[in-house]
Order: C-alpha cells, then sequence, then structure tokens
C-alpha cells in the first residue's frame, strides 16, 4: 500500500532547517514547503460554514498569514494622502482581535509598480518574542511582539514589480535575496542587531527575481537554495559563498519557493519559457549538465510554489491548472484544471492537499497518482496569499478580510 505523508513521515522525506518553534512562523509554515502536522482539520467550508471568525484587514497586502503563540500576524500598505504606511498587524487566533497594529515604514508615494502586486507581499518571520519584517527595497526589520521596532534597515535596489520573496532564519542570521535589474545581491543580518553580516553578489544584474530561500541539509553540511534570474545558487549560509550553481538562460522574475525531497532540489525558471528543474543538491560548482536529473516544462508554474508528498511532485499552474508528477523522474501521473486562475502556494495537512485560486475558492485533493478531488469550498473574495494552518484551523487572508476556517471542536 502506497505510503502517503504525515507529520511523522516527511521529515523522512525532506530535509529541513532547524524547526523554529511555532505552529506556522513563516511562509510556507514550518518547514518552509508547505506541509502541516495538525490534524481535524475542516475539508468542506463556505463565506458562513466552519467560520470561526471573519475580520477587516486595513490596507492592501499579499503577504501570507503567519501563526505564533496565540496570534496571527501580517504585513499591510495602507495610504495616507499620498504617502503610504508599510505596517505590522496582529489578530489574536481565537477571536480575531486586533492586538498589534504598527507602522514599520513609511512611503513617499503609495503607488503600485505592478497592479496585481502590493507593497507588503514578503511574508514575516516569527520567533520567540520578535517579529521580522521585509518589504523588499524599502526596508527590513525586526518588532518586538508588543509591537515595538528593535531595529530596521534599507537595502536599495530597483524592482520593477516591487517587493517579493520573504527571508528566512537561520542560526542568528536573516537571510534574504534582493534581485533588482540594477543590482542582485544575496544578504544576511544578525537577526539581532540588523547589521549586515554577509552580501554576495549575484552574476549579471539584468532582470529581477522574487523568489524565497531555503535551507536544507545535504550529508554534513547546510545549503541555502536561492533561486534568481538565470541561476539558481547554493550558498554556504554561514558565509555566503557560492557552492554551486545550476543555470536557465531564460529565466527570470522567479517566484516560487524551492523544495527539497528524496534527494532533489524543484526549482521552477520564471518567465518565458517557465521549467521545472530537478537539481541533485551535492555538486560544485557549475552543475547544470552534471546535476540536473530531469526537466518538465508542461504544467510549470510561475508564481505558485511546488509541494513534495510521498513520492510525487504537486504543482498547479498560474492558469489553475494542477499536475503530480513522480518525484524522483519528472514522469507525468496526471494533470487537471481545478478552476480559476492562481497564485497562492498549495498545503499539504491532514492527508490532503488544498490550493486556493484567485477568486478565492479553495480545492481540496487526496494525494493520489490518480486525480481525486474531494471538495471545492468558496469565500467569494479575491485571494493571492498562501494559507496558513495552525490551531486545527486555515487561516486564509482575502483582499479585505482574514478569516480563520475550522470546526467547532477545534475553537475550544
Amino acid at each position: 500500500m502506497r505510503r502517503h505523508t504525515t507529520c511523522v513521515l516527511f521529515c523522512s522525506l525532506v530535509s529541513c532547517s532547524p524547526p523554529l518553534l511555532a505552529q506556522w512562523p513563516q511562509f510556507r509554515g514550518p518547514d518552509g514547503q508547505g506541509h502541516s502536522a495538525e490534524r481535524g482539520l475542516p475539508v468542506e467550508w463556505s463565506a458562513t460554514r466552519n467560520v470561526a471568525w471573519k475580520v477587516a484587514v486595513p490596507g492592501r497586502g499579499w503577504s501570507s498569514p503567519v501563526v505564533s503563540d496565540g496570534r496571527v500576524w501580517l504585513t499591510t500598505a495602507t495610504t495616507m494622502g499620498r504617502d503610504g504606511s508599510l505596517r505590522l498587524l496582529a489578530f489574536d487566533a481565537a477571536s480575531g482581535t486586533q492586538t498589534v497594529d504598527v507602522e514599520v515604514f513609511r512611503l513617499r508615494s503609495a503607488e503600485l509598480l505592478n497592479s496585481k502586486n502590493s507593497h507588503a507581499s514578503p511574508t514575516p518571520i516569527v520567533e520567540a518574542d520578535r517579529v521580522y519584517v521585509h518589504f523588499g527595497a524599502q526596508g527590513t526589520a525586526a518588532v518586538s511582539t508588543s509591537g515595538e521596532i528593535i531595529w530596521k534597515v534599507r537595502h536599495q535596489y530597483e524592482s520593477q514589480h516591487g517587493n517579493g520573496g520573504s527571508p528566512v532564519l537561520y542560526g542568528d542570521l536573516l537571510i534574504f535575496s534582493c534581485d533588482g535589474f540594477d543590482e542582485a545581491f544575496v544578504i544576511a543580518l544578525d537577526k539581532r542587531t540588523g547589521k549586515a553580516r554577509w552580501r554576495t553578489e549575484r552574476p549579471e544584474p539584468s532582470s529581477q527575481a522574487y523568489s524565497t530561500p531555503l535551507v536544507i541539509r545535504v550529508g554534513e553540511r547546510d545549503l541555502l537554495i536561492s533561486v534568481g534570474a538565470f541561476h539558481t545558487v547554493a550558498y554556504d549560509p554561514k558565509s555566503g559563498k557560492e557552492v554551486w550553481h545550476a543555470n536557465y538562460p531564460d529565466g527570470f522574475s522567479n517566484v516560487p519557493r524551492p523544495v527539497y525531497g528524496h534527494g532533489l532540489v524543484f526549482v521552477t525558471t520564471g518567465f518565458q519559457q517557465p521549467a521545472i528543474l530537478a537539481i541533485r543538491p551535492d555538486g560544485r560548482g557549475d552543475v547544470t549538465r552534471s546535476h540536473v536529473a530531469w526537466t518538465a516544462s508542461r504544467g510549470a508554474p510561475l508564481t505558485p510554489s511546488p509541494v513534495v508528498v510521498g513520492n510525487e511532485l504537486y504543482v498547479v499552474n498560474d492558469a489553475g491548472i494542477a499536475s503530480c508528477l513522480d518525484a524522483g523522474s519528472g514522469a507525468l501521473h496526471w494533470q487537471q484544471r481545478l478552476g480559476a486562475s492562481v497564485s497562492a502556494s498549495p498545503v499539504f495537512a491532514d492527508g490532503r492537499i488544498y490550493f486556493l485560486d484567485e477568486e478565492g475558492t479553495t480545492t481540496v485533493i487526496l494525494p493520489r497518482t490518480v486525480f481525486q478531488r474531494v471538495a471545492t469550498n468558496a469565500l467569494d473574495e479575491p485571494a493571492l496569499a498562501s494559507i496558513a494552518v495552525a490551531n486545527g484551523s486555515f487561516f486564509i487572508r482575502t483582499a479585505s478580510h482574514l478569516y480563520r476556517i475550522s470546526p467547532p471542536a477545534a475553537r475550544l
């Protein structure tokens, strides 16, 4: 009988960075790859069914919710005349009551560079009593869970479409990619002070990317996998020194976060001719010819990140077409249109995979090599942020609201 990944199994299939002590502390959850150990989650809901609470969120933002110590955190951008205010918000997970609202940065202009993006798209990270927020070239900051700004810094670069990728924590470092068309670099800040500990320039900064790095364990060492325009690079996360890189000359504006399983790193190559690359991460130098195990272009996403479950890789492209591939070989098991366009990354929880589309509808499937839809759940509000899973619940951010979706038993 085929085994499907659970909380106990996925750590044997997916190499994770040291776990953060929170239920859903960063973009794509504790392992950064869309897996949750929660059980008893709802399968079906609507705008009124299985809704524990619904609260209005001011401003505009597509950062995904993160959940820690009974609170839900997200960022938003509000307007104040011609100015914009970049803010960190927190809500009580039990009641939805807002508990923190603090301005982190002020913008001179609230004009968007891309109508589909926002000034608050990167997702924050919670660790202990600090929340780390990132607004791309507009700045990065550490904020206490009581709402006090501890430090904030700016690293300037020009991005055609605005803010994108989220940061990642590694030991005492906060690491993120700055991929502009004038400058491109990866930088690590001391998470206590905000001072730069290392900065590594990208080759050929002639285009941009918006991806979130992932730390993985390979043999006896950790690697920071950072997807950029035209290259994916593995760095030593302690020093920023390059270990290997893989090239794709037509790929830029990369958004999906990489995932890791079955000894392979899965990346997507961005616009023009999007493709999925499966890379063996034990190489050195240029591994384009030597360590790319397989590639696939049919159904490759531009925005949503993949998820590895069991022996399969599941992806959904921006047009809403989901695919199931054998993780080891790239062989296609099935391909199915789910519904509307998709920007959010899927999550695997309680034995099911959840795909949220841009109309606020979540399609629930079973992880099988034959397509098996379980439910279709509509909130009837636009949604681009990815789902957070914690407290026996889903936390879903739409264009104007934050929902807690849970069965009554989970609310006790």
